[in-house]
């Protein structure tokens, strides 16, 4: 059976690869969908959200919704295919979570997407098991920052094409079942989350898509100690702080959002209006985004 992420197959990774870089978006802007009502697609606006996550695992949409209802992320993820929210135990009793700067008291504070500073590359629920793996999610903006707030993007894919260009052992490296561990997090009751250790790259056994699980943070987290894998991560660094044509950069306006299959992702530091704080709605799922219909045509 022909597997592009399986180092035995060169023959069968070089099709793929071909494929995938000849079909990437060229400019942020291709990733734009104009959609009138994000809760209420039509089949074309729907077609092409599908059409841009199956090339790059992402799409952006914007609309003229200036609404603060939390139901729009929820609404838009079941037209697109989502339907298993995971409700993390920071967001909302409805398994959103609205990313603003947290109040001086309480659990979020804690966090750094309760802050105004910025996140560095990752991808959602790094930390979650391999068992239970974010397969999507969706952001939308209710309002932005002041100033700031920018979010880069890189469609996980093409961070393994360059790691396996450079050098196949460093894939080997990353698909290892111990390759990075998130330690133990601990609060007053004991132990909060377990320690998790698990591969940066992982092929679904279901859909055969790769699923990736990173986080460019140096603290509170532990990769294996050997060369290849330190390599891996040095120039994975590296990679995502080049001027990569495959690295997007963009600001999420009212009404604007992301869907995609857990790409990785950013954000810049902000500044916030006192009186219109910046405000995001994000819904994390465990499906993956589903595929476009079978010869759909898109704008």
């Amino acid at each position: 059976m022909s597997n592009p992420f399986d180092l035995a197959q060169p023959l069968a990774y070089q099709r793929w690869r071909d494929a995938k870089l000849a079909s990437q978006p060229r400019q942020a802007t291709d990733l734009i969908v104009d959609v009138a009502d994000p809760r209420a697609l039509s089949g074309s606006e729907r077609a092409a959200l599908l059409q841009r996550c199956d090339v790059a695992n992402m799409a952006i949409y914007r609309s003229p919704v200036a609404s603060q209802d939390k139901a729009i992320p929820i609404q838009l993820a079941r037209q697109l295919g989502l339907h298993q929210l995971d409700g993390n135990w920071l967001a909302d009793e409805d398994g959103i979570s609205p990313i603003a700067v947290a109040a001086p008291t309480g659990e979020r504070t804690a966090f750094i997407p309760y802050t105004n500073r910025p996140i560095k590359w990752h991808t959602d629920g790094y930390y979650h098991p391999e068992t239970r793996p974010i397969r999507a999610m969706v952001l939308h903006c209710v309002r932005p920052a002041r100033q700031g707030g920018d979010t880069a993007l890189m469609n996980h894919e093409m961070a393994y094409i360059a790691l396996r260009e450079a050098n196949p052992d460093w894939v080997r490296a990353l698909m290892a079942p111990d390759a990075m561990t998130i330690p133990e997090r601990l609060d007053d009751d004991g132990i909060a989350r377990p320690e998790q250790a698990g591969p940066v790259f992982m092929v679904e056994a279901l859909s055969g898509q790769l699923h990736m699980r990173y986080t460019a943070r140096t603290r509170s987290i532990v990769w294996k100690d050997n060369a290849a894998t330190r390599d891996a991560v040095a120039f994975l660094a590296d990679f995502l702080a080049s001027d990569s044509p495959h690295i997007f950069r963009l600001r999420l306006e009212a009404g604007m959002g992301l869907v995609c299959n857990n790409v990785l992702h950013d954000r810049a530091g902000f500044d916030d209006d006192p009186q219109a704080p910046r405000l995001l709605y994000r819904a994390r799922y465990l499906d993956r985004l589903a595929r476009p219909a079978a010869g759909a045509m898109t704008p």
